[in-house]
């Protein structure tokens, strides 16, 4: 998995960077298929901005959020991802029964 942490006005330090590699983790754990990450901290006057880009096989998922704590923005921004990624998972998931219910209606 290819990780890009990068910061628009602002330092990414590397506590910023820990914690942003741990709330991934939660992401990936629930959808191995994850190619790259793009996540940008930003700061726009008062507000906080996180953004991240997430590649998987035919698709990529954004989310953005912005807060008044860097940390926050942060947590809501893998919150938003998680529920995402979960979504899109289910998406891929046969919830059918396949060839055998086909089988069976054609008797």
């Amino acid at each position: 998995m290819n990780l890009q942490i990068s910061g628009h006005h602002i330092e990414v330090t590397p506590a910023l960077r820990d914690y942003v590699e741990n709330k991934l983790g939660t992401v990936v754990n629930h959808f191995e298929q994850v190619t790259g990450v793009n996540v940008i901290l930003s700061v726009d006057k008062l507000k906080q901005k996180a953004e991240v880009t997430v590649h998987v096989p035919g698709r990529e998922i954004f989310a953005e959020t912005a807060e008044d704590d860097l940390y926050a923005a942060i947590d809501g921004l893998f919150d938003k991802l998680d529920r995402q990624v979960q979504k899109h998972k289910q998406k891929l998931q046969d919830h059918h029964r396949g060839n055998k219910v086909n089988a069976l209606l054609d008797q």
